[in-house]
């Protein structure tokens, strides 16, 4: 299957700190490719860089086959590429459905001076993207939230809102940054069927940073370790898990050899919650 996005020997320095050095991703269409790696590895800076906020100093990054390595971030998340924080990227001013409608602000068709005169297509279009914003909350099962405030909801649920507003953009790629975190397991395995409903029924592409070992092993179809900015190994996540650089590199434990299934020893708080990217 053809790759939707392309990273292809990317690499950017902080002064003398080497950050990414010839990281190459390939991600194919309709597939939930997974990134992990230990604390300072690199993984969100590749994001920023896939996203724009980072101009990389060697390589490309390629979307359906146009090179868009200098092209802003709104124009990148115009073609379609839509992006979660590792901290929560909500305003928490506001309720849960006007985060949505904020989330599509580049899809209004009208200016500033039609919003503040109140001109009768500014109005049509506010009702359009709150239609469109409950479509998306009812799809996730949180219509039910539309009209709470940010403040006092759960952190699991206010990553899985995140997810929804970038879901109200329309993306063809979605780059999702430790989706999981302060989820216990039984929400993260909550999450992670959603994520293959989302990707089932939207025809979804997602890129996807996570410490949950489980939630990468059960929803990706194949996952990119980095370390010191560079990639460590790569392949289906079974393998990866059990691979002896990965278990010394990321979970800092030794491979048991139970004869069904070798499998790293995690410790209770890194099940749980991972660690921070």
């Amino acid at each position: 299957m053809s790759a939707v996005l392309e990273i292809q020997g990317t690499g950017i320095r902080f002064g003398g700190l080497v950050a990414l050095d010839d990281v190459n991703v390939n991600v194919p269409e309709w597939e939930i490719v997974g990134l992990i790696g230990p604390n300072g590895a690199g993984k969100t800076t590749l994001f920023n860089c896939i996203m724009g906020a980072y101009t990389a100093n060697t390589g490309k990054i390629i979307y359906r086959g146009r090179d868009i390595s200098l092209l802003p971030t709104h124009r990148r998340t115009a073609l379609g590429i839509g992006r979660t924080f590792q901290n929560i990227g909500l305003i928490r001013g506001l309720t849960v459905v006007e985060n949505f409608m904020v989330a599509q602000h580049s899809r209004i068709g009208y200016g500033a001076w039609s919003a503040l005169l109140g001109v009768p297509r500014s109005f049509a279009e506010e009702r359009r993207l709150k239609a469109n914003a409950m479509e998306v909350l009812d799809f996730i099962g949180m219509a039910h939230l539309a009209d709470s405030q940010l403040e006092g909801l759960p952190y699991g649920t206010l990553k899985l809102i995140e997810v929804g507003t970038v879901l109200a953009t329309d993306p063809d790629v979605l780059l999702l940054d430790e989706p999981s975190s302060g989820m216990g397991p039984d929400e993260a395995h909550e999450f992670g069927e959603r994520l293959l409903k989302l990707r089932k029924t939207l025809n979804l592409t997602v890129l996807m940073i996570e410490h949950h070992v489980p939630l990468v092993v059960n929803v990706c179809d194949y996952v990119y370790v980095l370390n010191f900015g560079k990639i460590l190994t790569e392949g289906k996540p079974q393998a990866v898990r059990n691979h002896p650089e990965v278990v010394a590199a990321y979970l800092g434990g030794e491979v048991t050899t139970d004869e069904e299934e070798q499998t790293p020893q995690i410790s209770p708080e890194e099940e749980t919650a991972g660690v921070t990217a």
